[in-house]
This record gives structure tokens, C-alpha cells and sequence, in this order.
């Protein structure tokens, strides 16, 4: 859990590239989605509408594995293992408006947030079980390694 603290991680996890979620479906085949989310020091938090298929099977299957990576060499990936805990919200949750403001930009990040307020949404928080980096550089698949 410590790999949380690398300078790599605190990168990625401050970076604007989308993390991609990986969870199992309800007949066990793997579902992989992109999203935007927000690290709040512990646990990364995305938001998504309430009647979203993840949410559908998250309750029933909270482990999920998550990604960030960056898409130029030397690359950089954050993997994080974990199980999904959810709440459902009245309105935006304080992450999911944080991310907008991160991927958008201030400004802009606001008024997407606004055209959602007053809407329910689902915070779905990836609590963290198994982290490894890869930056290509002194940290390479185990493939690789000799």
C-alpha cells in the first residue's frame, strides 16, 4: 500500500488521464469502463448514475481492479486491486465535482457540474487491497524482469 506514496503514483493519481475500472458481470464475464475520478488520499472515488450496469453488480460483486496509465514510453501504470463501496447521493458528489474541475478545468468543470445538480448520483469508492507500478524505466512487467 505504501507503492500509494511513489511519485509515480501521486502523479497518476493527480494526472487527467481517465482511470479504467474493471469489474465482473452478473454471468462472470469482465467489464472494463473508463472514468474520471478523484483520489481523496485513501481511496479513489468516482461518481455515476444511480441506474448504471455497475451499479447493478457492484453490491453483489464489490471487488474491482482499476487502472491509470499514461499512453507514452516510458509508460507509466498504476494498479490498484480493491473492493468497490457505494452510497447513493441525492445530488453531485463532492468528488465526482472535484474530478470535473481536474479534467475540464475550473471554470468549465463547474458549469458541467451545475447542468447535474439536484440529480442522483451513486459515489462508488475503490478502497484499495493490492497497488503495483510499472514506469519502464526501474519497474517492469514480470515478464520482462530477468
Amino acid at each position: 500500500m505504501s507503492l500509494l506514496e511513489d511519485p509515480v503514483a501521486q502523479q497518476l493519481l493527480a494526472s487527467p488521464v481517465p482511470a479504467r475500472l474493471a469489474y465482473n458481470w452478473s454471468d462472470g464475464t469482465p467489464r472494463v469502463v473508463p472514468m474520471w475520478f478523484h483520489w481523496d488520499g485513501r481511496n479513489v472515488v468516482v461518481g455515476t448514475p444511480p441506474g448504471a450496469p455497475k451499479v447493478k453488480v457492484l453490491g453483489s460483486r464489490p471487488d474491482v481492479a482499476l487502472t491509470i496509465d499514461t499512453d507514452a514510453f516510458p509508460y507509466r501504470v498504476l494498479s490498484i486491486r480493491g473492493r468497490a463501496e457505494m452510497d447513493l447521493l441525492d445530488d453531485v458528489a463532492p468528488e465526482y465535482a472535484a474530478a470535473a474541475e481536474r479534467y475540464f478545468g475550473e471554470e468549465q468543470g463547474r458549469a458541467w457540474v451545475e447542468q447535474l445538480r439536484g440529480q442522483p448520483m451513486c459515489r462508488i469508492r475503490v478502497v484499495p487491497e493490492w497497488v503495483n507500478i510499472l514506469d519502464f524505466e526501474t519497474r517492469l512487467p514480470s515478464a520482462l524482469s530477468l
